[in-house]
């Protein structure tokens, strides 16, 4: 029987860590190469969740924690300065995860498949509305240079008008 106190088993943190282990467990490679960077820690940065600080831990396994991460690590990709980041950046580049393969032992290749075109699609939204936001955003907020110019004459032109209105009526 588990112990439902401890407050270590339902967070984001632990969920992914257990998930990037087991594809560690079958890599021993990138366990290897993680191994040689014990204690230095990177935060995730995944869409619409808190940030995540993961931690290596002895035998290149991956706990949640740590101190002032090394590097960040987002959509965009990796950053940070020195080893431990360029060591992610190949990590990210080489090891891939098969997660229909993963699922498709527990319920079949065709639920599977239909599990990951969903998982797809739905990242494929998440991107596409992140960026119809950001331009949203940006159009409302920001005028445009070429919109300020016109902006600028026409106050330039009004300027002009009273200037000459006022010159009438004196």
């Amino acid at each position: 029987m588990s112990d439902a106190t401890s407050p270590a088993k339902a967070t984001p943190a632990v969920a992914f860590c257990f998930l990037l282990n087991q594809l560690l467990a079958r890599e021993s490679w990138a366990r290897e190469r993680l191994a040689r960077f014990v204690g230095q820690s990177a935060e995730f940065r995944p869409p619409l969740l808190p940030p995540l600080r993961l931690l290596v831990a002895a035998g290149g396994r991956i706990e949640p924690g740590g101190d002032q991460p090394g590097a960040t690590v987002t959509l965009e990709g990796i950053a940070g300065e020195g080893e431990f980041a360029d060591e992610l950046r190949y990590l990210a580049k080489h090891l891939r995860w098969d997660f229909e393969e993963e699922l498709s032992r527990f319920m079949g290749d065709v639920a599977a498949e239909r599990v990951g075109s969903a998982v797809r699609a739905f990242a494929r939204w998440q991107a596409d509305a992140a960026q119809r936001v950001t331009e949203a955003l940006s159009d409302y907020a920001f005028v445009r240079s070429d919109e300020l110019e016109r902006f600028a004459a026409e106050l330039e032109r009004l300027r002009a008008a009273i200037d000459r209105l006022e010159r009438r009526l004196v």
